[in-house]
């Protein structure tokens, strides 16, 4: 009882923090003055890579196993739930950059468009639907290094999304914005980091 009680408040705690690191940049880009008189379609695109930013800390924090109430089986299931989730956000994401401007996406979709983060975005969604993929059929192919292939792929993931959100000058506001990709990278490094060390041991 008592080791329960000490525990809930660093359970809280871990909580807050990641409501306000998710919360902050999200309001932030809500209150945008960028978002007026534009198209329903593109904001609805717009907050849709957003979330999928707000997605990717939880994703190597499940992996990870570190977030309180969500370890093991339980932190692996919701961490498949959410990656349905982060892909679904994409395809919304890009889906309405096609509504808006077709040839945009298509520049960007053969790396011949003239803003640098189109290509970072690319490079991240194509790794993120690999990942998604190859985690539906694993059981099915029987990947023998699954594991050092998601890790591989988490990190393009990772890092292609954070430079593609940072390069962009859009609704999402500077400083939490770069907070949160320094969030996310932290904890990708370190579910990395930890889940190598796991699989170094002996079962």
């Amino acid at each position: 009882m008592e080791r329960a009680g000490a525990a809930r408040p660093r359970r809280m705690l871990v909580w807050g923090m990641l409501v306000i690191a998710v919360g902050v940049p999200i309001a932030a880009a809500a209150a945008s003055p960028l978002l007026a008189w534009r198209d329903p379609v593109y904001i609805a695109g717009g907050f849709a890579g957003v979330a999928a930013m707000a997605l990717l800390l939880f994703q190597p924090l499940l992996a990870g196993g570190v977030l309180p109430g969500l370890a093991g089986r339980r932190g692996r299931l919701v961490h498949r739930w959410l990656g349905a989730a982060l892909v679904l956000a994409v395809v919304i994401h890009v889906g309405a950059l096609w509504v808006t401007s077709p040839p945009d996406v298509i520049d960007a979709l053969l790396f011949a468009s003239p803003t640098p983060f189109s290509a970072w975005g690319v490079i991240a969604m194509w790794a993120l639907f690999a990942s998604a993929l190859l985690a539906g059929l694993r059981q099915r192919l029987r990947l023998p290094h699954w594991r050092l292939v998601h890790r591989s792929l988490a990190a393009v993931i990772v890092a292609g999304s954070v430079v593609h959100a940072m390069l962009i000058e859009g609704t999402m506001e500077f400083v939490s914005k770069t907070v949160l990709c320094a969030l996310v990278v932290a904890a990708t490094v370190m579910a990395i980091s930890r889940l190598r060390v796991c699989t170094k041991q002996p079962r």
